[in-house]
């Protein structure tokens, strides 16, 4: 594993306990480093090496030794996060904590599977993990703190990509920039009636004694909660819709189930965990109505005599999308789609929706798109059309078409030199002790041996 000097979008690595989801334990707990008074235990470079090879990661013989710089570093921004007296809320801990708790049950398969690994509850595993979890985020802010006031100007960026020979820039996959026009079909009555309804039942099953989260898995409509029994994670009241926040944080006591709750996202049930300060962990159940195909129809027929219009020259796309469109994610953007992957406008085809992959695919530039059936950022159904504004072929990075890409490599090879900098005025007066194991290895950084 060869880091490119020039290219690294960073030195420090934060990968969380890979113990989670090797499936091995290690006996080895030879302490190889000190860096102030913190220890690097040997363990810990073969779990996050392990962690490399099961995400297929390439290796060699050199990774070990990379692993263990990076570790040295980060032991060093903590070192002297402490020294400056930087904090860190546990909302941020609890935030960062569950969001890789759930990528490695995802990961693993289940929460039930990580529990019996470790023959602990997940909030055990929570709690064990805290600490390290603490100094990952504390090492973190001590390294935004040493590059604050790094920036780059056009110029730079200039320089920069006249100073890299052209086959060592990055190879920049086709892209396209799409727009669309959307529409949501209204939901009627009885559709809402027999969401209720529903709920009531499933409500009524839990009171008799059935497991919330046998409920929740079986039929919630929240993919990201269902599989864990609709456990969510330590919240606060700002961070859930305010609805949905109003009848969460109005339940007392661990157990205690709300009435039905209509969200943006749908209709809910609560059930209360455990409240911790001004957060709360609950599990809920999402139920969405159905829509009635007649109403849908008519949408899609409304949507198709748009698209006609702006085939027939009779309103532009972008005069269509701020008059009929009813996405508040792209109207006021003239109907284009954020992609979240990298916060811009252009996808890869691999990064697009199944199903707006399926219609794109047939597409050319300009071309509008028959009504079809998606979903919003929420998840709720709703029908649109789409044109295909640009299309860029595969290239080389360049200046015409790739600014952001190049200004963010240059400032990352800013970044990085400065960071250089840092490590080298700190090892001055860091208290650092290396077991002669690593003595052969090829770091990035020179003088961690004294």
């Amino acid at each position: 594993m060869k880091i490119n000097r020039f290219f690294s979008a960073f030195v420090i690595t934060f990968i969380l306990a890979a113990q989670l989801v090797s499936g091995q334990s290690f006996v080895l707990d030879e302490v190889v480093a000190v860096v102030g008074n913190k220890a690097i235990k040997q363990s810990d470079i073969e779990m996050e090496y392990n962690e490399l090879r099961r995400s297929n990661y390439p290796i060699d013989d050199n990774t070990k030794c990379l692993i263990f710089e990076n570790q040295l570093k980060q032991k060093m921004l903590y070192n002297q996060a402490l020294l400056d007296s930087l904090t860190v809320s546990e909302a941020q801990i609890e935030a960062e904590l569950t969001q890789n708790l759930n990528k490695n049950i995802t990961i693993i398969g289940s929460v039930d599977k990580l529990e019996k690994y470790y023959n602990k509850s997940i909030q055990e595993i929570k709690e064990d993990l805290r600490t390290s979890m603490q100094e990952m985020q504390l090492a973190r802010q001590m390294q935004d703190k040493a590059l604050e006031n790094i920036s780059i100007t056009p110029a730079e960026v200039k320089n920069f990509y006249k100073s890299v020979p052209k086959d060592s820039l990055p190879f920049v996959k086709a892209q396209i920039e799409i727009a669309q026009i959307a529409a949501y079909p209204p939901y009627t009555e009885q559709a809402v009636l027999e969401v209720k309804d529903r709920l009531l039942e499933y409500r009524k099953r839990i009171m008799n004694g059935e497991k919330f989260e046998v409920i929740a898995r079986l039929y919630s409509e929240d993919p990201g909660t269902a599989p864990k029994g609709g456990e969510y994670g330590l919240s606060t009241r700002s961070e859930l819709d305010p609805e949905f926040g109003k009848a969460a944080f109005s339940l007392k006591k661990p157990g205690e189930i709300s009435r039905i709750v209509e969200s943006q996202f749908g209709f809910h049930l609560i059930q209360l965990l455990e409240r911790r300060g001004d957060r709360i962990n609950f599990r809920h159940i999402l139920v969405r109505p159905k829509v009635d195909p007649e109403i849908a129809g008519k949408v899609k027929t409304t949507l198709d005599s748009i698209a006609n219009l702006i085939r027939n020259d009779s309103i532009s796309f972008e005069k269509a999308v701020k008059r009929f469109s009813m996405d508040i994610d792209t109207r006021f953007n003239n109907g284009l789609l954020l992609n979240q992957n990298n916060g811009g406008n252009r996808f890869e085809l691999e990064q697009l929706a199944s199903v707006d992959y399926y219609y794109v695919k047939k597409m050319k530039t300009g071309d509008i798109s028959e009504p079809y059936e998606s979903r919003d950022s929420k998840g709720r159904i709703m029908y649109k059309i789409i044109t295909i504004k640009n299309q860029i072929p595969a290239h080389r990075a360049n200046m015409e078409l790739d600014y952001n890409t190049l200004e963010q490599m240059a400032l990352n090879k800013k970044r990085l030199a400065v960071l250089e900098d840092w490590f080298a005025n700190k090892k001055k007066s860091t208290f650092i002790h290396i077991s002669d194991k690593y003595k052969t290895c090829d770091f990035i950084t020179n003088g961690w041996f004294k």
